[in-house]
């Protein structure tokens, strides 16, 4: 289960992402994680993986929005 335990690390990470570059690397890991974390689990329908990826997809949405920066009024 090392995908699991990868997910688990990046969740507990610490979140300050100073450039976009940094964000950008985060963002494509996040999603990488989603997706395997996705296939493991169509095969067991358990639960706590769905809880997993619904955190994580937080956590992607928060770096996206900080990448995407404020809108221009």
């Amino acid at each position: 289960m090392d995908i699991l335990e990868r997910a688990l690390e990046f969740e507990q990470r610490k979140m300050s992402f100073t450039t976009n570059s940094e964000r950008i690397v985060a963002s494509r890991e996040v999603k990488d994680i989603i997706l395997s974390v996705n296939e493991l689990y169509k095969e067991k329908k358990d639960p706590e993986l769905m809880d997993l990826m619904k955190r994580l997809t937080v956590i992607k949405r928060k770096i996206e929005k900080r990448l995407k920066g404020a809108p221009n009024q």
